[in-house]
This record gives structure tokens, sequence and C-alpha cells, in this order.
């Protein structure tokens, strides 16, 4: 197939295109700048410069690949774009990939309906915003935790436009999980290096985890079979921040983390991050396995820390 990839030299895109050409694919993706196109070409695709937030650049470019199908990988998390990590004030620091969310994601679905191109596979997210109540393991059929009232609400808005939009159009939306691997989370480790990351009150609250290999092999996957709906891609281990924080800790070669109470970890870094690691939710995979026949490298975090940090 000709496959359209909309940010193709983030931590997913970099990984997608090569295994999409390894596949027989042919692969045209973006990047913002000139200075990104010789990177797209040594992993095997023809690259594009596209602005993501401008409708005419992205039809354009769109047009001119006549693809088979479109995947959009666009973010702005990067320090690069976001700045560093801010969880008080997630609204400023997610700010551009929120755009890249709503506007960006309209652009490409209206680019992908002129040229005809009739199926479109989007990255979500799922790591520690499952809704936060009943069990500590969520599947699609429960709502994503809008956060309402916190930092971290337009963002969660962002995703549920993304879900809407695209399983709309009759394409599949793929909530990562948190995502790790090399060029993955590196501003994450720097604070868990520096135990500036601490683990807030008990620690109960459940995220969960992907490789970034993993991510781009499943998206791989709901490419080729035209899946539709919502997948949870993420590994089969969600676990409370109290079992996964320590183990990051030693696998990145740190001391323990420090344990802060919750009322001072809200005056430090704001609601969000206490409910995440207090009230977090996690999520299965079941979903991806059965329907895409979807098999990690990584199963766990545990395992992937260990070995695939670096």
């Amino acid at each position: 197939m000709r496959v359209f990839v909309a940010g193709g030299t983030g931590v997913i895109g970099q990984r997608l295109v090569p295994q999409l050409v390894a596949r027989g694919h042919r692969v045209t993706a973006t990047t913002t700048s000139a200075a990104g196109l010789g990177a797209v070409e040594r992993l095997g695709g023809e690259g594009v410069v596209m602005d993501g937030l401008d409708a005419e650049s992205v039809r354009e470019a769109v047009a001119a690949a006549r693809p088979d199908v479109v995947v959009h990988q666009m973010t702005a998390i990067s320090t690069a774009h976001a700045g560093k990590p801010d969880m008080k004030h997630m609204d400023r620091w997610f700010a551009p990939t929120i755009r890249l969310r709503t506007e960006g994601t309209d652009h490409l679905l209206a680019a992908a309906a002129a040229a005809g191109v009739s199926h479109v596979v989007a990255q979500g997210y799922a790591s520690w915003n499952g809704l936060r109540e009943g069990g500590w393991v969520k599947t699609e059929a429960d709502p994503l935790d809008l956060y309402e009232g916190t930092a971290a609400h337009a963002g969660m808005e962002a995703l549920r436009h993304v879900e809407d939009a695209v399983t709309g159009a009759g394409g599949a939306v793929l909530r990562y999980g948190g995502l790790y691997g090399p060029g993955a989370g590196e501003d994450q480790l720097a604070l868990v290096r520096k135990r500036q990351f601490p683990l807030v009150g008990d620690g109960a609250g459940h995220s969960s985890w992907v490789h970034a290999d993993d991510a781009a092999s499943a998206t791989v996957l709901a490419v080729e079979q035209r899946a539709k709906g919502v997948f949870n891609i993420v590994d089969d281990d969600p676990a409370p921040a109290g079992a996964w924080l320590p183990h990051l800790a030693v696998c990145a070669g740190a001391k323990p983390p420090v344990r802060v109470p919750a009322w001072l970890a809200r005056l430090l870094a704001g609601e969000v991050a206490v409910a995440m690691m207090t009230e977090g939710r996690g999520f299965s995979n079941a979903r991806a396995r059965r329907e895409l026949g979807w098999e990690l490298r990584y199963p766990s975090w545990r395992q992937g820390f260990a070995e695939g940090l670096t």
C-alpha cells in the first residue's frame, strides 16, 4: 500500500516508517522542516515538508502522495517544541499538541476525504487516564477520564476529539500507553536520575506502558488490516506507581525515588500529578491482541525497562 505518515520523524514515526517499508509498503512521511527530509530518507521513506496546522499544506501533501492510508502521528511533546515537562500547567505544556490533535486531525481528515482516502489511523493515549472509579484496569468500553477542572482537561478533550472524529470517519485510534525506549521518555528519565520524580502518597495509581517499537508494530497491523474503532496499545502489565517507579529508577541507574505526601505534591506539581500517582487507572490490551493478532516484544515494563531503555 501507499501509506502517508503525518509525523514521520517522531518517536513512533521513526520506528513506523522502516517497519512499513520492510513489509513492502511505499511510505511518504512528513517533517516540519527541510532539515528533517534526510532523516525520513534514511528511514526508507519519501520525505515531505508539511505544516499540520495549515489546511492547505496538509491538503497538498496528501494529494501529492496519493495514499491508500493516512496515519496521524503528529505531536509536539518534545522539549524542543513544548519545553520542559510541566504537570502543574499541562494545558500550557501540551498546547501545541492539543492543536495538532484538534485542528491537525480535522485538516488530515479533510485532506484524506478530498483525496479519496478511505482509511485513517491516528494516535491516541491510554496510560493513567482511565476513569477514576471502579477497577484499576479499563477496556475500550470504558470512557477516558476528562479530568474536568484540572490543567489536564484541555488535553483530554483533544484526545476525545481525535477518537470521535477518526472513528466517525471509519478509522482507527490507537491509544498508546506511556512510551519508553531509545528516544522516548528521555525527559522523564532525566528527572528520575536527579531524584526529581517522587513517589506520591500511597503510589496506588495505575499506569500502562508500551515500548515504542511495540507501539509501532501494532500500528502496522492496524494499517494493513484496515482496523476500525479504538484499541488500547499497552503491555500486559498495568501496575501501580509504587511498583513501576522504583523499578524504573533501578534500571536507569538512579537512587530510589523519594516519597512525598499528596498535599506537598499538590503544591509543587499540581492536582494532575497527585491524581495520576494515587488514583490513575491503567488499561487492558485484550482487544488489540485478539483482533489485530498483536504480539509484544516486551510484554511487561518489568522486562522492558531492564532491556529496552537504551
